[in-house]
């Protein structure tokens, strides 16, 4: 089973680095697990730190009912945020380096302490949390036409591929974050909206479902991570030429744009 995870973790590296989607998991190994899944993706990472790549946080993927319902699942996962995978705000990001990608829209955080499961609680995660900030994370599949299951997902990195993060940073205490309304526009037209508690009822949920979630796994979230806590709404595709933008009440915005 080891070579088994090792073999499929480097599938995964070779699908993304050669743009070239694979078959799902589920549907040539019909015995993988959650945790099969989960150390796919753990080798996935460690190939990508051994080419030169470091960690700068994680993501939680599948918090809301929206996302849930699109995939089919539920329950949230998480991946890793690799330093290659953050682009600058206004920074134009090729759509066609990626294989299928959508955009999603998330309230994140920066941690000052780190955070280690079991028994994490919301009091230690609200102590943990140094600022807030509004992110757009780009999503995409390395299995073929998004047809995925859980394991799947999971196995993908949680379908991760980038992220850009807004420039306010605001204090925890400031904001009512289950009632933090997101507007979001594409190419100047509204696009959806949403309130912070579509995340488990409250974003900081999620980060305590991921620190215990990862504690299984004897990995912590450390001091100066990013926290990206999951869609509020439905991921959309997007292609070169597309703008969004989304403004996160009393939180401030995000953009990103895709071109070459």
């Amino acid at each position: 089973m080891v070579e088994k995870i090792k073999d499929a973790a480097m599938e995964i590296y070779e699908a993304e680095k050669n743009r070239q989607p694979i078959d799902a998991f589920t549907d040539t190994d019909t015995t993988i697990s959650v945790n099969d899944a989960y150390q796919i993706q753990l080798n996935y990472v460690e190939e990508r730190k051994r080419n030169g790549a470091t960690i700068k946080g994680k993501k939680i993927g599948l918090t809301s009912k929206a996302m849930q319902e699109m995939l089919g699942v539920d329950r949230p996962d998480y991946g890793h945020i690799l330093d290659d995978m953050i682009f600058s705000e206004g920074t134009q990001i090729d759509a066609e380096r990626f294989i299928s990608p959508k955009v999603e829209f998330e309230i994140a955080f920066v941690l000052k302490q780190s955070l280690k499961g079991p028994g994490v609680t919301l009091e230690d995660v609200k102590q943990a949390v140094d600022y807030v900030v509004p992110a757009a994370e780009l999503i995409d599949s390395r299995i073929k036409d998004w047809k995925i299951k859980f394991e799947d997902t999971v196995a993908d990195n949680g379908s991760s591929a980038g992220a850009v993060f807004g420039k306010s940073k605001k204090r925890l205490e400031d904001l009512d974050l289950p009632n933090v309304e997101m507007t979001v526009y594409q190419n100047g037209e509204f696009l959806d909206q949403a309130l912070g508690s579509a995340v488990l009822g409250n974003p900081l949920e999620a980060v305590v479902w991921l620190a215990n979630a990862l504690g299984e796994y004897d990995i912590a979230l450390h001091q100066g991570e990013v926290i990206l806590a999951g869609a509020l709404a439905k991921a959309v595709a997007v292609q070169n030429g597309d703008t969004f933008k989304a403004e996160f009440a009393g939180l401030g915005t995000v953009t990103i744009e895709f071109g070459k």
